[in-house]
Parts: structure tokens; sequence; C-alpha cells
């Protein structure tokens, strides 16, 4: 069996040949197996083959005697929030976020939402159904308990704000034909906001595209929107909407790092000397705003598993990723895709400030090259060179994830991609736009003699 889908942080591969309904039920297995837990959360997507593969997931599962509570279609966070709330011993999100059509996955957690990862469970899971070592039948095989948490997770996620501190704003969402239309659709009743709703219904061939933000071609719906309806801000998700994407009132994209920033200040003011995780390829932005709101900037590689270990270890109040990733202590240290704008637009109705008021003199301050993707035959030959080429005369060099140098003026992160065969770049200066992008056109034609060429995404 072809068991090239069990990737760093998940599974994850193209239908039927990478994942296949015989190896969802295995999968049930091997997870009995390893975590060995009595009753087990289980979500999925809106994908076309998210059903089958979550029947025959479950059916592992209870054939190995495991109940199953079954919270029907949700967004990823839904899968952590049910874990966490409903004290379950695990649970498992069929998903494949934001690849395209044909490609289907699932995402690990265990007890209070603790990620399994490739470090601490994936390969034993792999390692399972490879060896053929999987557990007979059960005796007594588990249930299935269709499980409604949509009263708790809605109410949960209406707890980051006050609701009478909220004006109304015309907001503009792009759920990407994805799951995020039907939570917005939840919240909305409760919120003074009027929504211009774009590719709203969930759709698993998705008819407008795959539903990544990241992909400029996949913005100009929202953009579109924004301008069109005079809104005061704009949302997209990808399509397990555990990321979170911003545009301002012009339509000007922005970046997740500066998001970071803000939501660090926003819980710095409610909690004096808090701990704030962030990831290492864009640090200078949110180093800075710690440092003035007297918090403790924490350090951690890049991916969620990793985010949130560091995020338990230090129990940090916030997390942030310029992947447009945010992370919660009060949401079993997770990932959500819902709290972060309602944070932000919370933020812009005490302040009567504007999303670019907010984020732009930041942006002036550290302006930032953003994730810029490149294809190399050899990843680590390519790094090798940059490093050889700038290590001297740096005033740190630092391998926490990747390749991290910096300048009194300037710093830069290089590091190859955990989920896919691409190396990727973030250039930052402090407030020279000019030398910033300098430095990312030099470093970029020193890997296009490496044999780097653009990749997309």
């Amino acid at each position: 069996m072809n068991l090239n889908c069990f990737k760093a942080y998940d599974v994850r591969g193209r239908i039927p040949d990478e994942i296949n309904e015989d190896l969802a039920y295995q999968i049930g297995q091997a997870y009995a197996a390893f975590v060995k837990p009595k009753k087990v959360a289980v979500g999925r997507d809106i994908r076309l083959s998210s059903d089958l593969l979550c029947r025959r997931l479950i059916a592992g599962l209870t054939d190995s005697g495991v109940d199953v509570y079954d919270i029907g279609l949700c967004g990823t966070e839904g899968v952590y929030f049910a874990t966490s709330a409903e004290n379950m011993d695990g649970g498992i999100m069929v998903t494949a976020s934001h690849n395209p059509p044909d490609y289907n996955g699932m995402k690990f957690v265990r007890e209070l939402s603790k990620p399994i990862s490739a470090d601490n469970g994936l390969k034993d899971m792999k390692a399972l159904i490879q060896s053929g070592n999987l557990p007979a039948k059960a005796a007594v095989p588990g249930k299935v308990v269709p499980l409604d948490t949509n009263p708790k997770y809605i109410a949960h996620l209406l707890s980051y704000v006050d609701v009478k501190k909220l004006k109304p704003l015309t907001v503009v969402v792009n759920a990407g034909n994805g799951g995020a239309g039907s939570v917005v659709d939840r919240l909305e009743p409760h919120l003074p906001f009027k929504f211009i709703k774009v590719h709203h219904n969930a759709d698993g061939t998705f008819p407008n595209g795959v539903p990544n933000p990241m992909l400029e071609e996949n913005r100009k719906s929202t953009i579109d929107a924004i301008l069109a309806g005079k809104a005061d801000v704009g949302l997209a998700w990808d399509g397990d909407f555990d990321r979170c994407f911003f545009f301002d009132a012009h339509g000007t994209f922005i970046e997740g790092y500066y998001l970071v920033g803000l939501l660090a200040e926003v819980f710095l003011k409610k909690e004096a000397g808090a701990r704030i995780v962030h990831d290492p390829r864009l640090t200078w932005n949110t180093l800075d705003i710690v440092d003035k709101y007297g918090g403790k900037a924490v350090l951690s590689k890049s991916g969620h598993a990793f985010i949130k270990q560091v995020m338990r270890e230090c129990d940090g109040a916030y997390g942030g990723e310029m992947s447009a990733h945010h992370y919660f202590r009060d949401f079993a240290y997770c990932d959500s895709g819902m709290i972060p704008w309602l944070l932000v637009l919370q933020t812009m109705c005490e302040r009567g400030q504007s999303l670019s008021d907010l984020v732009g003199e930041r942006m002036k301050r550290f302006p930032a090259s953003g994730e810029i993707n490149s294809r190399v035959p050899d990843a680590k030959a390519a790094v090798a060179a940059v490093q050889a080429r700038y290590e001297p005369g740096a005033l740190s060099v630092d391998f926490t994830d990747g390749l991290s140098i910096e300048f009194a003026q300037w710093r830069f992160n290089l590091r190859s991609s955990n989920t896919e065969p691409l190396i990727r770049l973030n250039v930052e200066s402090r407030g020279n736009e000019a030398l910033m992008r300098e430095k990312t056109a030099e470093i970029l034609g020193l890997l296009a003699t490496m044999g780097a060429v653009a990749a997309d995404h």
C-alpha cells in the first residue's frame, strides 16, 4: 500500500492512489492501537470524498472497540473544540485544507487536543499499517454517537468579544466554497455587522477555485466585493478555515505577519507580561510590539504541532505564524480561523480605526517580502550556498527553523517546507523597503544559480 500520504503534521494525498477508503479504515485501526482511546471526536470537511472516507475511518475505530462521537461537517477547529470541550480521548478531522478537489487527508489530536505529528505518533501509526500489525475486531464494537457541538462552539467564539462594544461594519466574507460560511451564518444573528457573502455556500467541487487565499489569483473576488460594497474590511478562509486572511477597505491584502503583532498587542493589553509565541520567518515587528507592551516573546519552529507544544510548555496566551495560523490558550492552545477576525473587528470598533490604520505604520516600520517559494533540485545545497554567502559579517545566525541571518538593518529566513518540495524565503528590513527588495532580489538571484525556479505557492 502507498503510504506517501503520511506527512510531517498530517495525512494528505491524492484520491484514490494515495488515500482511499481501505486506508481510511486502517488508519482508524492504527489510531485506536496507538492512542488507545475510549471515545474519539470525528469531523469532516465539505469535500465530496470526505463523507465516505469518514465513514470508513469511523468503522476502523468502532471495529477496534472505540466509541465515536460524530460531529459531522465542521472546520478543523471544530474537532479541536469538541475534543477538549467534551473531554474526549482524541479527535480526527477528515480534510485536505487548501489542496485541490482530488485530494483528501486527516489531522489527528489526542486528549486535550494535543497534536499528533510525525514526531509523536504519525510514524508509529504508519509503521502499524505497514507491518499489518493492526488490532483484531473487538468483541464489543464501539458505538457511533451523533454530537452537535455548534451551540457550545458558537458561545465559545463569542466569549472573545464584548458584543456591546461592536459597531456596524460592512464585512466581506469569502469562504471560497469551503466550510467557513456556515459558521459565519451562525454568528451573524449575534453581531451588528453587515456581511457581504462571496462564494459562501459549501461546494466540494470548488467551482470558484481551490480555497487558498495565499494564491494571489484567488484574492480578486474578495477585493472586488470590498470595493463594490464599500466594505470596511474583507475576510477570506481556506477550506477547513483554520487560517484567516485579512484585506483592508482599499482591498489591500494584509500579510499575516502584521496580524500577529496586532493580536499580540490585544492580548498583552489584557494580560501584562503574557508570553507570546511566534515563528522565526519574520520576527522584528512582533518582537518590537511584545517588548513595547511588556510581554515575553517565545520563539518556536514553524508548524502547528511545534507552536502548540511550545504554547503548552510556556502557557502562551497567544501564538501566531505569518502563514495566518493563530493560536489561543483558551482554545486548548489550538489554532482557529474564527477567533482572529472577531478580535480584530472588535479592536477596529473600540479604537475607531480602520484595519489599514491599525497595521499601516507597522508595515512601514518593518517592510517584509512576504513568503516567496522556489523549487530547487537540492534544497540543502541551496541553503548552504546562501549561508556561505551571508554568514560572514552577520550579527546573528540561527537554525531554529531553517536558516535565519540578521544584520543591523535587514534579516531573512530561508527554510525547506515541511509539507511540500519547496524552499521558502522571507526578508524584512527596518523601515527601508528598497533595501528589503534589493536583498530579496539578491538572494533569489543566488538561488537561481542553484537551479531554483519560482513556485506559485
